[in-house]
């Protein structure tokens, strides 16, 4: 399996394209912004695109469609049925966040309308990319119709903004579902199997054993929604490097912060990659 990573959007969100070594054949998962290096990519490692792939629909996922069906026109569109009205929302999402319109511009988010579904994603359905064999699993909850693809001999799953090292995703955006994101974490991601190494939409690698074992969303030392408020904090280890305090602040200036221990903190829902930064308290 060909996996080749780029990380795009003010969101560090991970586009993903993914081939098939034998038949050169491949797919983009998630291409959430810079379709030409997107294009380059695929160019230098000599594949075909066959399908644009979208494990959801939320802005950072789906804003380089557009551009990359332009590039590559005989690649179909795929996404769950269940997430299109927030796929032809669009143009409209950077409002679901908070953004005021007047820096839509300025921050690269003025997204034209996404081009026509050509395929539906179904759960169970067995996606074929050469030799390789994805299952489609709907695994709703950060959004109704989020699904995740799993190679079963590579031991690889792509699972979008379900499930992060160390945290989930968030489900305080229209569609989301608490209780339906822990469901599918619990019943369908966990399932496959300890060995099974995840690739998430923002931040580090992880395996499913290691979540398993020491995610505190999953363990039940942190709930998604309870939290603790602090007069400052300021940035910590995994953010400082490519995640300005003043970016951060400036998108979301309502914070709610919980404590992880040793007087640190994460945010589980406030954005999918803040689920990744970590805190310091400063008193």
């Amino acid at each position: 399996m060909i996996i080749e990573e780029l990380t795009v959007t003010a969101f560090q969100q991970h586009t993903r394209i993914v081939g098939c070594d034998k038949t050169r054949r491949a797919i983009c998962i998630d291409p959430g912004d810079d379709s030409e290096s997107i294009g380059r990519a695929i160019e230098q490692h000599g594949l075909e695109l066959q399908a644009i792939v979208c494990t959801h629909a939320h802005l950072d996922h789906i804003g380089g469609v557009a551009a990359l069906k332009r590039l590559k026109p005989d690649a179909k569109v795929l996404i769950h049925q269940a997430d299109e009205w927030i796929y032809e929302g669009l143009p409209e999402q950077p409002s679901w966040i908070g953004i005021p319109r007047s820096q839509w511009a300025a921050l690269g988010f003025n997204f034209e309308p996404p081009p026509r579904i050509d395929q539906y994603l179904q759960d169970g359905q067995i996606y074929k990319l050469g030799e390789l064999e994805f299952t489609i699993i709907h695994c709703p909850g950060h959004t109704p119709g989020h699904v995740v693809l799993f190679e079963r001999k590579e031991r690889k799953v792509f699972v979008g903004d379900v499930l992060f090292a160390g945290s989930v995703g968030r489900t305080d955006l229209p569609g989301g579902s608490t209780e339906q994101l822990l469901d599918s974490i619990m019943k369908k991601l966990l399932p496959l199997g300890d060995d099974v190494t995840v690739y998430s939409g923002h931040g580090p690698l992880t395996t499913i054993g290691e979540e398993r074992r020491g995610n505190p969303f999953l363990t039940g030392a942190l709930s998604i929604g309870g939290g603790a408020k602090f007069q400052k904090v300021c940035l910590g280890e995994y953010s400082a490097s490519w995640w300005p305090q003043t970016t951060l602040f400036q998108f979301f200036p309502k914070l709610t912060l919980f404590r992880v221990g040793d007087g640190r903190l994460s945010l589980p829902i406030c954005s999918s990659v803040m689920t990744l930064l970590r805190f310091e308290v400063v008193v």
